[in-house]
């Protein structure tokens, strides 16, 4: 679908006033024989409660050590993302630390400057991928979201940072787009690639099935494994766009390796719109034998202008059909459409970098 101290002492001098004078009181009804008898020893005393008095004073005006706690706070954050740490959009996730564990999260903004590295979920399926285009915060949402794989229906992904263990695959999007520079691109960019984006809907690549296949030999010719022509509808049907361009295909002696498709769904209720979507992908795979991609998928009503199901009907539907997916054995990536999050794109994931919705959520936790 897509286009392109003080107070302490004072309080202490006080206390040393307070005791000294009946002292000195106590010592003027003495006889003066017992006066100098008593007067080496009432000074010893004098001098040891003085001294005493000073110990007490001074301790407190002392560093106190900072909790174990505090001190966690303060401690800057690691520079790359821990195994098994939650990211900040993971429902549960808390920001404070435990003592017991050895990774605490630190909850106090890191006052060093340095950039903190996005927190990623720690597993996911290598089949879990999503559709790219660039917003504020992309690259990170994009490491957030744990997808193992993205396109951006193109042959680069410009403005898109790949996360460590993210694969890049490049498209060739339409006819303009078959050039040398796009296809040596494509070469050095990926280790698959993605045929022509919906060629039979009016406003994407829009092209006939033998202005297809004459210029299939180019994409071939760069000796990546090479995905069909993703289809806006019709890929299970007799005579329709996808089985006249496979028909042509095998007549010519042409590569394909991999189905690509892509499948909206009307119906909002969960059960049923998991249900269609499989028997639409066994259907496609019983047709063609071949394995499968599914490059863009969500629950999107076109019947009748755009229709979108509430977040938590499309995020019902993601989880349920993320994993009816991972059953299909022959079925070998999916990618949600699509990463961005806006009033217009409501299916999806990330609004910002690091803030996602409800979709987005249920895709992190997708396996």
């Amino acid at each position: 679908m897509r286009a392109t101290g003080q107070g302490e002492a004072a309080a202490a001098r006080g206390h040393r006033g307070v005791h000294a004078e009946p002292r000195r009181a106590m010592l003027g009804r003495l006889p003066i024989g017992a006066r100098r008898l008593l007067w080496p020893l009432l000074v010893a005393a004098a001098v040891a409660v003085l001294v005493t008095g000073v110990i007490v004073v001074v301790q407190p005006t002392g560093p106190t050590p900072a909790p174990a706690a505090t001190q966690a706070l303060d401690a800057p954050p690691p520079t790359s993302p821990q195994p098994g740490a939650p990211s900040a959009t993971t429902p549960g996730a808390t920001t404070s630390p435990a003592v017991a564990s050895p990774t605490p999260t630190p909850a106090a903004k890191p006052t060093t400057g340095r950039p903190v590295a996005p927190a990623g979920p720690a597993a996911t399926s290598k089949r879990k991928g999503v559709g790219v285009w660039t917003f504020d915060g992309v690259s990170q949402a994009l490491a957030n979201s744990g997808a193992s794989w993205y396109y951006t229906w193109d042959v680069k992904h410009q403005g898109v940072t790949s996360p460590q263990g993210t694969e890049f695959v490049p498209m060739i999007w339409g006819a303009k787009s078959v050039t040398a520079s796009n296809l040596q691109q494509a070469k050095q960019n990926g280790r698959y690639l993605l045929g022509f984006n919906e060629p039979d809907l009016k406003g994407q690549a829009e092209m006939t099935v033998e202005q297809a296949l004459e210029l299939w030999p180019q994409l071939q010719a760069t000796s990546l494994p090479l995905g069909s022509p993703a289809v806006a509808w019709g890929g299970d049907r007799q005579g329709e766009w996808l089985d006249r361009f496979m028909a042509g295909a095998k007549q010519r002696g042409y590569r394909v390796d991999f189905i690509a498709l892509h499948w909206y769904g009307g119906d909002f209720t969960t059960a049923n719109a998991v249900n269609q979507l499989r028997s639409y992908l066994q259907a496609v795979h019983d047709r063609y034998n071949l394995p499968v991609w599914l490059t863009e998928f969500a629950l999107i009503d076109f019947s009748d202008g755009v229709r979108f199901p509430t977040q938590e009907q499309q995020a019902a539907f993601l989880t349920a059909a993320t994993r009816m997916l991972g059953g299909l054995s022959w079925l070998q990536r999916y990618a949600w459409f699509g990463l961005p999050a806006t009033d217009k794109d409501q299916t999806g994931l990330f609004r910002t970098g690091s803030t996602a919705t409800a979709v987005g959520r249920a895709y992190q936790a997708a396996r």
